[in-house]
């Protein structure tokens, strides 16, 4: 039986999380960022087109200690493919 939520097969899904600890080091390839809601570090690689806007976003959320809602690469992934601004719940796309 499968259940409903984020990680479901065959589909993107924007996950409400809160931004715990960002690693900028300028000599890796990717930016390392935790969460709270989770024990894994996610990588937002500096090659990512939209690296300096979602990069900018999670700075702001980790400040203001808001949730942003985050898109990885695939269900069980940990690679940052999109942030946008927090709201009530996650949604599919």
């Amino acid at each position: 039986m499968s259940k409903a939520g984020p990680k479901r097969r065959g589909k993107m899904v924007y996950r409400e999380m809160t931004v715990a600890l960002l690693r900028d080091r300028k000599d890796a390839e990717a930016v390392e960022v935790a969460f709270s809601e989770s024990a894994r570090f996610y990588t937002l690689s500096r090659k990512h087109p939209e690296f300096a806007r979602i990069l900018r976003q999670l700075r702001e959320a980790m400040e203001k200690k808001s949730a942003v809602r985050v898109l990885v690469d695939f269900p069980e992934g940990d690679v940052i493919e999109d942030v946008q601004a927090g709201s009530a719940g996650s949604t599919t796309q």
